[in-house]
């Protein structure tokens, strides 16, 4: 990861009242471990105040990296270390808090008698006029506003968090590709709309909505094509791998992985003319008429006051995972693994409209998580990849294995379920760990943390360990070590006849026998929430419809907002190509656009209008 140095040095003019802290002048500097390596402040004291912060990182860009970049001057102008840390940021807020402190103790004085000093915020209302305003910077947000742009209109991207990004940015990476021109680059010339739709049905238990599903597996491949070839996405040459829910290898991975395609989004979006308001919250739909015709935001910063009239609103406020009062049981008590922005702002604003919803008892569980704090989780997912590229094995508290590794993340979720405590273990010899280390990052777990986590060797969560031999792993992990020698023997057997007599695994994931020698490394498996599956109802011009039947005029939704796409349940990169997907499609309005306004010529829901090519490149 790139380090990265920001400085900021801020007269706090708005300030009331004054400090009354005494400080050793001069440059001190100290470090905190953040999500990926140390974060290091080196800050300035004159005699009687905190002239200047500077912080080094390596962290994430556009999220743990805005940290970086707004807290040092809120330091500054609150003259105090104990400011408002960055929602989504947690870590590096943190960190940079921690350091500090550190460097007002170098200084000779006490972190905790620095009382932020109270500012004035200068509020103002604010009225914008656009051609389109789309609310929330997701997957679905980022793709919508970029080809908004390309279409030669104007656009606001509203965001509550200090970042874009959103849930596409920490997913696993992956994007359903049927259809596109990569897809058939790679090797794979016979899927077909027909076979995806036909997939994500069986998945889902037939509780999807065929006409949106119909409307994703249609255009999702121009998508992709759109992504690469305009939007400069790139993609893993040649990588369809193999996935348990699909007839097809229509899956692409992200070359850098989610968080990469999310800062590459950011950028073109930075430099494309589109107006972004960060730390914005949308509290109202305009309607007038019965029709909507714009958005009341606040600035949670500033406090001023934003009325945005547009032709077209644009939802793409993602789901409600992070919402335990729009939650069943079933997913309040499931460790989360998703962003703190998904709270369903979009849904309820909705639900205020009359709009009809569906499904929305559904979310999507995965079987691979580990819970890095109370009630939350990061993801092992493609660490679990590695780790059944080799010899790695999925076993139960009893010692047991109970299911197919290679299976879909449904079918080893749900007899997952039915183990000791609900839970799995990953059990792995040394090269099988190496594959599961190396791909530890992918998902957001740095090799920083692996080893913090190794290094307590079951002793807090989560469980990691390492045992010089299989008994002595499967003593720290609580692993009934009898049954355990016994599955391993077991297992190594299947490989030499290569045939998984008990489970299916396929026999390209059984290149090798676990080592007969250890050491042994083992990782537990909790059941995590990511996305919800439930949303708002539109059209298949993704058009909002009330529960009477009607649309209501100039109001559309995209992404994780809209429910029913894929029934109860997602499977993989399903859910980054639905959001890629309808944001593109959701500004394709049954609307006139630029010249078309003028020479009275509907734009095209899925290509640009003629009359529009001119703006094609962002």
């Amino acid at each position: 990861m790139k380090k990265t140095l920001l400085t900021l040095s801020i007269a706090a003019v708005f300030a009331v009242g004054a400090s009354a802290a005494e400080f050793k002048a001069g440059t001190y500097t100290a470090k905190a471990p953040g999500i990926h390596g140390d974060v290091t402040v080196t800050v300035t004291f004159t005699k009687d105040k905190i002239a200047d912060v500077k912080v080094t990182h390596s962290e994430t860009p556009g999220i743990g990296s805005k940290a970086a970049e707004l807290l040092p001057g809120r330091i500054v102008e609150r003259q105090s270390p104990q400011v408002d840390g960055v929602t989504g940021a947690t870590i590096t807020s943190t960190a940079i808090r921690t350091a500090v402190a550190d460097t007002v103790k170098q200084a000779g004085a006490d972190p905790a008698a620095l009382v932020p000093l109270a500012v004035k915020k200068q509020a103002k209302n604010e009225t914008v006029d656009t051609d389109v305003v789309v609310v929330g910077g997701g997957g679905a947000g980022m793709s919508a506003t970029i080809r908004t742009r390309m279409n030669g209109l104007n656009v606001v991207l509203v965001e509550k968090m200090p970042f874009i990004g959103g849930a596409a940015s920490i997913s696993g990476g992956q994007v359903v590709a049927q259809g596109s021109k990569l897809q058939k680059a790679f090797g794979v010339t016979d899927d077909s709309v027909e076979s995806m739709v036909k997939d994500f049905q069986a998945n889902g238990h037939n509780l999807n909505d065929l006409s949106k599903l119909t409307l994703y597996a249609k255009n999702v491949g121009p998508t992709i094509d759109w992504l690469h070839d305009q939007v400069g996405v790139k993609f893993i040459p040649n990588d369809l791998p193999f996935l348990a829910e699909y007839s097809h290898r229509r899956a692409l991975e992200f070359q850098g992985g989610a968080g990469t395609m999310a800062q590459h989004l950011r950028e073109v979006i930075g430099s494309n003319g589109a107006k972004v308001l960060f730390n914005t919250r949308v509290e109202k739909l305009i309607v007038e008429d019965g029709k909507v015709t714009g958005v009341e935001a606040v600035d949670g910063n500033t406090g001023t006051k934003y009325t945005i009239r547009a032709k077209k609103t644009l939802l793409t406020t993602g789901g409600y995972g992070n919402n335990k009062n729009l939650l069943t049981d079933t997913y309040k008590n499931t460790l989360y693994y998703g962003p703190v922005s998904s709270t369903g702002d979009g849904l309820q604003m909705a639900q205020k409209l009359g709009v009809k919803t569906q499904l929305l008892e559904y979310g999507k569980r995965y079987p691979n998580g580990i819970e890095v704090a109370p009630g939350k989780a990061k993801s092992t997912i493609y660490a679990n990849v590695g780790a059944f590229d080799q010899a790695g094995i999925l076993v139960s508290r009893d010692g047991l294995r109970f299911v197919n590794e290679k299976a879909s993340n449904r079918h080893i979720l749900d007899p997952m379920l039915q183990q000791k405590g609900g839970m799995a273990y990953v059990f792995m010899d040394q090269k099988s760990w190496e594959g599961f280390y190396k791909r530890l990052p992918e998902t957001g777990v740095s090799h920083e943390d692996a080893d913090k986590y190794l290094a307590a060797n079951g002793k807090s969560a989560p469980i990691f360990v390492k045992g010089a031999t299989l008994e002595e792993a499967a003593k720290l992990a609580g692993i009934n070590a009898e049954n355990l020698k016994a599955t391993v023997a077991k297992y190594n057997s299947f490989v030499k006849a290569q045939k998984d007599a008990d489970f299916g695994r396929p026999v390209q994931y059984m290149k090798a026998e676990i080592a007969a020698q250890g050491p042994y490394y083992i990782v537990e498996q909790k059941p995590r929430f990511a996305t919800t599956m439930g949303g708002v109802c539109t059209d298949d011009h993704l058009n909002l419809i009330q529960s009477n039947g009607k649309v209501i005029p100039n109001l559309y939704g995209a992404g994780e907002l809209v429910g029913g796409v894929m029934g109860d349940d997602s499977p993989s990169g399903a859910n980054n190509g639905w959001a890629l997907t309808a944001g593109k499609l959701g500004t394709h309005f049954r609307t006139r656009c630029c010249r078309c306004h003028r020479r009275g010529h509907q734009s095209r829901q899925i290509s640009l209008s003629p009359y529009c090519r001119r703006a094609q490149s962002p």
